[in-house]
């Protein structure tokens, strides 16, 4: 998956020069893995595309951004 992932990341680099990524999976369903097989997300990230990128994943959708206290 590693080797797949790097070769993905510099298709993506030379055709839409993102800043950069967020990488992740969901495994087990009390991660939220709702169909029971592996698959990787990458999703390429550009400055600014939100207004505060801390929570890394959960940036991508900012409802979901800030964590609970």
């Amino acid at each position: 998956m590693m080797q797949a992932l790097h070769q993905l990341q510099a298709e993506l680099d030379a055709k839409y020069n993102p800043d950069g990524y967020n990488i992740g999976l969901n495994y087990g369903k009390a991660a939220g893995q709702s169909v029971m097989h592996l698959h990787l997300h990458i999703i390429p990230r550009y400055a600014g595309d939100t207004t505060d990128p801390k929570g890394g994943v959960r940036g991508v959708i900012p409802t979901k951004q800030k964590y609970e206290s």
